[in-house]
């Protein structure tokens, strides 16, 4: 990862003794990954032992969070994706002071989903969790995979959307999400070294894939 985007992790040593469990779910376009991720939050809540520690998500809230966290203006939302940009249109905008580097922003964001996982009890989606958080004990980090036939096949029931146009969704979103992960992570998003666990969608049913993360987070927990 560059140097620019590693997180301040000199806290890590102290987290050895006060560590808090947490998961990251990293997942291909269809292979029932907010499906899974709204169940498992329900699998927690249900099994979860210690009933004052409640699971939350964070999704599409990351971005909410970064904002608040750094008291960025709302001007900064889109580039906050999970995307990539121009470098050079990235930097025109921001000598004008549009916004700041599409660096700087990743950076922030990586220092909320840092703390979030240290303070435990939370599920991060996707924008490379796995990686920011790697030095963190108590992580757990999936990523759920599946062929193109059967992803297409769950979208256009999901989506209710055609065949073509779960195509041409899953193209899109698979290559921008590989994107972001190589360019600021400098890794293949589907390494299988960078998980603790991979599962192909294809051999499960949403409520197994859930059932399988869940008793193994809890397990490992325990």
């Amino acid at each position: 990862m560059s140097e620019y985007l590693e997180p301040d992790t000199q806290w890590v040593k102290k987290e050895k003794r006060t560590a808090k469990p947490f998961v990251t779910i990293s997942y291909q376009v269809g292979a029932y990954g907010r499906s899974v991720v709204s169940g498992l939050s329900e699998y927690f809540q249900k099994y979860e032992n210690r009933k004052k520690n409640t699971w939350k998500v964070f999704d599409n809230n990351l971005v909410k969070k970064t904002v608040e966290d750094y008291d960025l203006p709302d001007s900064v939302l889109p580039y906050l994706a999970e995307s990539t940009s121009s470098e050079i249109e990235d930097m025109i905008q921001s000598s004008l002071g549009l916004h700041p580097t599409r660096f700087a922003l990743v950076y922030e964001m990586n220092q909320t989903i840092l703390h979030l996982a240290e303070s435990g009890y939370v599920i991060i989606v996707g924008r490379g969790g796995n990686m920011i958080t790697r030095k963190l004990s108590k992580g757990f980090h999936v990523r759920l995979v599946g062929s193109l036939d059967h992803r297409v096949g769950y979208l256009m029931d999901y989506l209710k959307i055609t065949g073509q146009e779960a195509r041409k969704f899953i193209a899109d979103e698979d290559r921008r999400r590989s994107g972001y992960f190589k360019k600021y992570f400098e890794q293949d998003i589907n390494d299988p070294g960078l998980y603790d666990l991979m599962i192909n969608v294809n051999r499960f049913s949403i409520s197994d894939v859930i059932r399988e993360i869940g008793s193994l987070v809890l397990k490992r927990d325990s």
